[in-house]
């Protein structure tokens, strides 16, 4: 068993090993989410956020393990450890060290840093892969479509100052607050806490708004796309492989038959 073999066996993606090591996995994640949540009851008896506290550094104790033991198998160390699921391990283990150090209480200010662990759902996730994958075909267009939306962001600032500052000084008072509505609009949320008032503005608003939709829309349209690729692809792979392991068996079977005896 080579270190290739033991992190598929962690992960649950080797072809012959059992998955109940990856399940456990899972569902020890889960039960940290629900004790994340548990101890926040107020009037919880002593025993029970005892049983909490020893669950959790339980836990920080197996992710901690499950670190260093990727960190120790990764063919790249540094490139693991760089890498955005190695950040995910090990921030995942990161509040083991506050514990060993501090107090519980210095350790509560950290929950959303526990919850950081629930990615860890998504590594073995197919669905995730692919998603992955498909990111990582588009980033060139991604980043396109992010520069340009900066810039859409930037001059819808300084649009709706232009329009809108001597009407409302106060909402508008300068470019980084008119960035503000800028952004809410530009992404359809619409708080209602800055709005236009002149007609004006209100002409420029509603540009906007067609405008962002459409720079949102395109990016999705791409990842979609994408994602329907990779789906294909890794359907096509599959029956391809299962066709080589077919034709493996037909050729390797007369070579596996033990010869009969002569009488």
């Amino acid at each position: 068993m080579n270190r290739t073999d033991i992190i598929d066996i962690i992960d649950g993606t080797h072809p012959t090993a059992p998955r109940w090591p990856a399940y456990a996995h899972q569902g020890l994640i889960m039960l940290s989410a629900v004790a994340i949540a548990v101890e926040t009851e107020p009037g919880l008896p002593p025993l029970v956020r005892h049983a909490l506290f020893a669950f959790e550094i339980f836990v920080l104790g197996i992710f901690a393990a499950e670190y260093l033991l990727r960190l120790w198998l990764a063919k790249n160390r540094w490139r693991y450890a760089t890498s955005f699921w190695g950040i995910v391990d090990l921030v995942s283990a990161l509040p083991l060290f506050f514990v060993l150090s501090s107090s519980w209480a210095a350790l509560r200010t950290l929950r959303l840093l526990r919850l950081v662990r629930m990615l860890k759902l998504l590594h073995t996730n197919r669905a995730m892969l692919r998603l992955q994958k498909a990111l990582e075909q588009t980033r060139g267009e991604l980043a396109v479509f992010a520069f340009l939306a900066a810039i859409i962001v930037y001059i819808a600032g300084v649009g709706i100052y232009t329009f809108e500052h001597e009407a409302q000084p106060e909402v508008f008072s300068s470019i980084p607050d008119s960035l503000w509505w800028a952004v809410v609009s530009f992404t359809t949320v619409g708080y209602g806490d800055s709005y236009p008032i002149t007609w004006e503005g209100r002409i420029f608003t509603a540009a906007i708004l067609f405008v962002g939709l459409g720079v949102i829309a395109v990016p999705t349209a791409i990842i979609t796309t994408a994602l329907i690729n990779a789906d294909l692809r890794e359907d096509l792979e599959d029956e391809i492989e299962g066709d080589i392991r077919r034709e493996l068996k037909k050729d390797l079977g007369p070579l596996t038959r033990k010869p009969k005896r002569r009488k």
